[in-house]
């Protein structure tokens, strides 16, 4: 069965519910809830995207998410897929929103964040390789031309949402 997603307007207003290949396509926005996973000392989980993905296949990521199916929120996308990808059962907080232009589509991204007190255990079909870096390791990174370019966007609004403050 295909993956229903609510197509939304320019304010985050539910339009309809369609197929998510469907306003990939078309690039009618949707929604997705992405996840800033930090350790008790502030460092930030990034992975590796298998090589095998249809999208951004081998690339890097500092956060983990995915789109939010019809009816669910951000935060329950992003607790759904924090316990997917990693295995963690948490709830996420909350931490901006934006519309991104998206390389593959344009959509309303819900950052969150959440500090993983647990072991992770990752989905081989959703990350190849994953490390916990500092900020300044995190800065080098991000601007690599292996970093997934949306990500870099959020990387840049994050940072101007949480400083001066650590969000721990």
């Amino acid at each position: 069965m295909a993956e229903l997603v609510e197509r939304v307007d320019e304010h985050d207003a539910v339009l309809a519910v369609v197929e998510r290949a469907e306003a990939i396509r078309r690039r009618w926005l949707h929604r997705v809830a992405t996840i800033v996973c930090r350790d008790p000392s502030g460092r930030i989980l990034v992975h590796r995207r298998p090589d095998n993905m249809s999208r951004f296949a081998g690339q890097f990521n500092w956060m983990l998410g995915g789109a939010a199916e019809a009816g669910e929120s951000y935060e329950d996308t992003a607790a759904r897929e924090l316990s997917e990808e990693l295995g963690v059962r948490a709830r996420p907080r909350f931490v901006l929103k934006f519309h991104c232009a998206g390389v593959v589509s344009p959509y309303w991204m819900g950052l969150h964040e959440v500090v993983v007190r647990e072991p992770v255990r990752p989905d081989p079909a959703e990350v190849a390789w994953h490390a916990w870096l500092t900020e300044p390791e995190l800065a080098d990174l991000v601007r690599h031309e292996a970093f997934i370019p949306d990500a870099r966007e959020a990387y840049d609004r994050y940072r101007a949402a949480t400083a001066p403050s650590k969000l721990l």
